[in-house]
């Protein structure tokens, strides 16, 4: 019976050229699929979405709308013109719309909701209104306090 013969394939070292390409890749891999990348990915294409829409809405509804009220029908077209440089203000009126437009929603729709949905889940207890500085570190801390919670010093009770 012929012998085998086996071939045993080294180990490769980790400092060898090979495995460190393989080790990037699997970081790179870890780094796409974390998910507050993929998050932020998918906030970037809504909030693009979201701004098309508004940009729209400003556009077609909100400047005729004060096109009806003020007689102007179209801001886009508002320009002056000084050593034949024309200055187009009213496409800046209109992006000052969109702009006003978007803030007044992030904000009531998503910091409101937020900072409330923040102050329930709070669990540290209030900070006790009556307060003095601390003789060290001028921090406040509560009246009946006898250490300071910052630098720990110990201070006489104020009463």
């Amino acid at each position: 019976m012929p012998r085998r013969l086996y071939c045993r394939v080294p180990r490769q070292d980790p400092a060898a050229p090979g495995s460190k390409n393989r080790a990037m890749l699997k970081e790179f891999r870890e780094f796409i699929l974390r998910g507050n990348l993929v998050d932020l990915a998918v906030a970037v294409v809504i909030g693009t979405a979201f701004t098309a829409v508004v940009t729209s809405m400003v556009e077609d509804l909100i400047t005729p709308l004060i096109a009806a009220i003020g007689g102007e029908p179209d801001f886009s077209a508002l320009s002056f013109t000084i050593n034949a440089s024309e200055f187009r203000y009213g496409d800046f009126i209109n992006a000052l719309i969109s702009f006003l437009i978007i803030a007044t929603v992030v904000f009531f729709f998503v910091i409101k909701p937020v900072n409330a949905l923040l102050s329930r889940l709070r669990t540290e207890p209030p900070v006790a209104e009556e307060t003095h500085q601390c003789p060290e570190c001028l921090s406040e801390i509560p009246i009946a306090a006898r250490r300071c919670a910052f630098c720990t010093t110990q201070v006489a009770a104020a009463r």
